[in-house]
């Protein structure tokens, strides 16, 4: 007797072999039906040893509870008596909830796990085949199925069969139903079964020999007509069949379903048609297959109906599959589907994602398929459906490493069976690891952990996901370094073909000249050697996954030869993590960083560093300006140094710029694009401004010490005044003079007048350094006015001769450089013009119309696409900013927060006042925006300013990548940008036009 408050010995004895619910354990060992089983503590060590105690003793209790009354002993007898019987029946009990519910269902189905010959431990089909035949229609046909499967099952919670062998017996068991379903839909109709012939080729998991336990089985049907019997009544009659055959395995009865059986791998998906003779298939794949459909073909495998048909099907068909790698489209094409699937997973289930997430069993397939098709062609020892066996192949090859092959293939193992027990449980189709402690638990003891199974298991995922993550991109390019290394003796290599291949399957353009910078980076014993070995296989796969791969590693070869022998340069991508990467993008996304870079490549260090990319401000860098320009000896000296400065800020400012727009591994793209515009435009505004408040003072000190005998500033106009630069822009600006007290005016205006001359010319001398242009074309009578003019002047001119033109280019005048109160003067003096007390009159609107009109008349390029022209082309940024800067005329002088030389800020501020809708400001800024990225993106990827998209392949595809459009998606990047930009032109009419 238990004394009360005190537990039971056989509470405690419970809790020992793991049961989670002692006292429930308890409650069910009581009940008369267990009374044959409750004293045998053989039991109890049985229940102890399965995934789940609790859960394995509450479907025995389920189990012989069902038993008729005559049968109950027989089963607790053998349960008591036979040790392999208990392991497998309480084994499945504790793993699988739903094959529980079966055995509750079918009480006699248990003596299908007594049985433990030899040749039951590894049935094929025509085993499978016996255990259905007696199945007469869809129920018996799936509890037939569930019984095989649960014979299965039992093999593979006890350790029977490894998680490849369950897979080859799920396959063969589907093969064996889809037999068997054929052969019930062919006694449903014999007339159809006697018109044509029909073969079932097996696809994806099935056909690979590699199931789970519950997927979808895809399948593709192949149709020809019987002897006598037309075409079409043929293909009727087998579509009749198969569609048949799809319901007989998918329909849900009173017995649940199979699985269902998919047909959308088939030519044309699923607006093809069901069947299709060999001839149809073929005439699909030669003129319209895409690569995805051949690397689906790589599993193909004749399964079912007329056998003759599969195998010429697969002998047919096999020729092409090994010919897709030289596909002029390949390389995009397997790029696009990389991308497919890892756009596809929700993002609340990345970190539980088994299969398509990081680290994931699709990573591994996808790498070996890669390899498969691109070295199959020439080696049909890699003809393999089989993920495992095909590895194993690429490494017998010399085509992957044989220590990664091993590595991988224990990753793989350990995934595909953390996939078979998640999905055994309920019988789901699912590849999401549980949240649930208690699923955890289960999950972790089902696969041998039973110190800590939660945890132990989290640990034991990460590392395996860990494995998948570094070496299915090292899987494509670590063999290439070991080809042009040669530093292990004996090992098996790749031939240079081989190499060359893969390279150009991935990508590269140029494999000959990509295998010797690899081999001038990567040969010899030395550290640098070593660390570039290391360095190498994640570099390449980041050069690959960009638009110009050959650029990337050229780039990196230039800047390791420059900087190979300072210590710190290899340590820096070595150790600091998002050095490698943030390098790799910013080499291969075009012309202008990595130009910037390689003429100091000790820039390189922004990288590395976790605050380098951000960007300066005006006041930091017009310190470190002027105190380099104060050290130098001449005004040459001092130019070239401030020259040298905004040099490396614009490379800080692009690499930001293109690893925000790509993103990495550890940062996501930037979300907001217009965040990055005016981030780009902030700094490269703020550094041209330090740049000339270099030259000004270089200028001014060489030739008249610390004081020029005029007072003078630098006003910004344009995009400069807007903080809207570009990497390509030119300085609009206005220069403007007061004779200090006591010069001469006409001394005071040849001083200014050379201050200008002399800083043109000095910033832009032909150094290493890229030129600063500055226009001062928008000062008054533009090219035929003097390039300076005193306050005074200008006020004259504004108050007699200015035009409404010269009104509107003043809305963006800003100080910029030079002596601040003059130009705050300045902007006093211009601000009654920009925003004209009571607004603009009605006059001056159809005068800016009219400009504007005349602009898009004559301004635009000849031949250029009025629908593709950044700057003036529909809905462009002159479309934007004229519509913003005409109601900042009409509204500035009672609306303060128009009052602004930035686009964005002011549009933002005609929608506080009301003055426009929220979906057209919305359009216009989108507009704006974009437009804008296109500017920077061609300037970015071709290293010369531009406003139209590129013509050449390449450079459109990197414009694509940095917008953010995945390979093959630069239709749909022209298309976009019409469509935006379209709708922006038809709020310019309504609110510019007044249409």
């Amino acid at each position: 007797m238990t004394v009360p408050g005190r537990r039971s010995s056989t509470f405690s004895r419970l809790l020992r072999h793991g049961f989670t619910d002692p006292s429930a354990a308890e409650r069910l060992l009581d009940l008369p039906e267990l009374a044959a089983l409750r004293g045998d503590s053989v039991l109890l060590d049985a229940l102890g040893a399965t995934a789940d105690p609790d859960l394995a003793l509450r479907g025995l209790v389920r189990l012989v509870e069902a038993q008729p009354e005559a049968e109950r002993r027989g089963l607790t007898t053998t349960l008591l008596s036979a040790k392999p019987f208990r392991d497998r029946l309480l084994g499945v009990l504790g793993t699988s909830e739903a094959l529980a519910d079966h055995l509750a269902r079918h009480p006699r189905d248990w003596q299908a796990l007594v049985t433990y010959e030899a040749a039951d431990l590894h049935p094929g089909v025509a085993d499978f085949e016996r255990g259905l035949a007696e199945a007469t229609d869809p129920v018996s046909l799936r509890v037939a199925y569930r019984r095989c499967l649960l014979a299965i099952a039992a093999r593979d919670v006890c350790g029977t069969i490894d998680v490849a062998q369950t897979a080859a017996e799920l396959a063969d068991l589907a093969t064996a139903t889809l037999r068997a379903a054929l052969a019930l839909a062919r006694a449903a109709a014999p007339e159809d079964a006697a018109r044509c012939r029909l073969a079932v080729i097996a696809m994806g998991k099935c056909g690979g020999n590699e199931l789970n336990y519950v997927s979808d089985v895809d399948v593709i049907f192949v149709g020809e007509p019987a002897d006598g019997t037309e075409e079409a009544q043929a293909l009727q009659a087998a579509t009749r069949l198969a569609s048949h055959l799809m319901r007989i395995c998918s329909e849900t009865t009173v017995e649940g379903t199979i699985w269902p059986v998919d047909a959308n791998l088939r030519p044309e998906g699923r607006n093809g048609p069901l069947v299709r003779t060999l001839s149809s298939h073929l005439a699909y794949y030669q003129r319209w297959a895409k690569t995805w459909e051949f690397q689906a073909l790589l599993k193909a495998r004749p399964v079912a109906g007329d056998p003759e048909l599969g195998a010429a099907y697969i002998d047919a068909v096999s020729p092409l599959v090994w010919q897709a790698a030289e596909r002029e489209n390949f390389v995009s094409d397997v790029q696009k589907m990389r991308r497919r699937v890892v756009d596809n997973i929700p993002v609340g289930h990345v970190d539980r994602e088994l299969k398509l997430g990081p680290g994931g069993l699709r990573d591994v397939e996808f790498a070996v398929q890669l390899l498969q098709l691109v070295h199959g062609r020439s080696d049909a020892t890699l003809h393999s459906g089989s993920t495992l066996d095909a590895l194993a192949a690429l490494a017998a090859g010399g085509y992957v490493g044989r220590a990664d092959a091993a590595q991988l293939d224990d990753a793989y193992r350990f995934l595909r069976a953390m996939e078979h027990r998640i999905q055994l449980h309920r019988l789901r189709r699912t590849h999401l690891v549980p949240e649930g402690e208690e699923d955890l638990r289960r999950l972790g003891r089902s696969l041998g952990l039973r110190t800590d199974p939660v945890a132990e298991l989290g640990r034991e995922w990460r590392r395996h996901a860990a494995v998948v993550r570094r070496l299915h991109e090292k899987l494509f390019y670590r063999p290439l370094l070991d080809a042009v290394a040669q530093l292990a003796p004996g090992e098996i290599r790749l031939s240079p073909k081989a190499a060359g291949q893969r390279l150009e399957a991935l990508g590269y353009a140029d494999p000959a000249a990509a295998l010797r910078h690899l081999e001038a980076l990567s040969s010899g014993v030395s550290r640098k050697a070593a660390i570039q070995r290391t360095l190498l296989p994640v570099l390449l796969g980041w050069f690959a996954d960009s638009a110009d791969p050959d650029a990337g590693l050229l780039g990196f070869r230039k800047v390791s030869d420059a900087l190979g022998k300072t210590p710190w340069y290899l340590r820096l991508l070595r150790d600091e993590g998002a050095a490698a990467e943030n390098l790799a993008r910013v080499l291969s996304a075009g012309r202008l960083a990595p130009d910037l870079l390689l003429r100091a490549p000790e820039a390189v260090a922004i990288l590395g560093d976790p605050e380098g990319l951000k960007p300066r401000g005006r006041d930091h860098l017009e310190q470190e300006v002027l105190a380099a320009v104060g050290r130098a000896e001449g005004p040459e000296q001092a130019v070239v140094a401030a020259r040298g400065v905004r040099r490396r800020e614009l490379f800080r400012t692009a690499a930001a710029d293109l690893i925000g727009s790509y993103g990495t591994e550890d940062s996501p793209r930037a979300a907001d694009p217009g965040d990055l515009v005016d981030r780009v435009g902030q700094a490269v505004t703020d550094l041209n401004a330090a740049t000339l408040a270099g030259a000004l003072r270089a200028v001014v000190r060489a030739e008249w010490g610390e004081e020029l005998p005029t007072r003078f500033a630098v006003i910004g106009m344009g995009r400069f005044g807007g903080h809207e630069l570009g990497y390509g822009s030119d300085a609009d600006v206005l220069f403007v003079h007061e004779p200090r007290e006591g010069v001469d005016e006409q001394e005071a205006a040849r001083a200014a007048n050379q201050v200008v001359t002399e800083m043109r010319r000095l910033l832009q001398l032909p150094t290493a350094d890229p030129p600063l242009l500055i226009d001062a074309d928008l000062r008054p009578e533009g090219r035929n006015g003097p390039l300076t003019r005193t306050l005074k002047s200008y006020e004259a001119y504004y108050r007699r001769w200015s035009l409404v033109w010269e009104s509107q280019a003043l809305l963006r005048a800003e100080p910029m450089a030079g002596d601040r109160e003059l130009g705050e003067r300045f902007i006093e003096l211009v601000d009654p013009l920009r925003y004209p007390a009571d607004g603009l009159g009605e006059d001056a609107v159809r005068e800016i119309r009219r400009l504007k009109a005349r602009m898009e008349n004559e301004r635009l390029p000849r031949g250029a696409d009025p629908t593709l022209h950044a700057k003036l082309g529909r809905g462009g940024l002159s479309d934007v900013e004229w519509t913003v800067q005409l109601l900042q005329m009409r509204h500035g002088w009672a609306e303060p927060g128009l009052r602004t030389t930035r686009t964005r800020a002011a549009l933002a501020a005609a929608l506080a006042a009301g003055l426009i809708g929220a979906d057209e400001a919305q359009t216009l800024d989108e507009a704006w925006v974009l437009a804008t990225r296109v500017r920077n993106a061609v300037m970015l990827v071709r290293g010369r300013p531009g406003d139209t998209f590129p013509s050449e392949p390449r450079e459109l595809a990197a414009v694509g990548r940095y917008l953010g459009y995945g390979p093959g998606h630069v239709g749909e990047m022209v298309d976009d940008y019409r469509r935006i930009t379209r709708r922006a032109r038809a709020v310019v009419e309504e609110l510019f036009y007044g249409a």
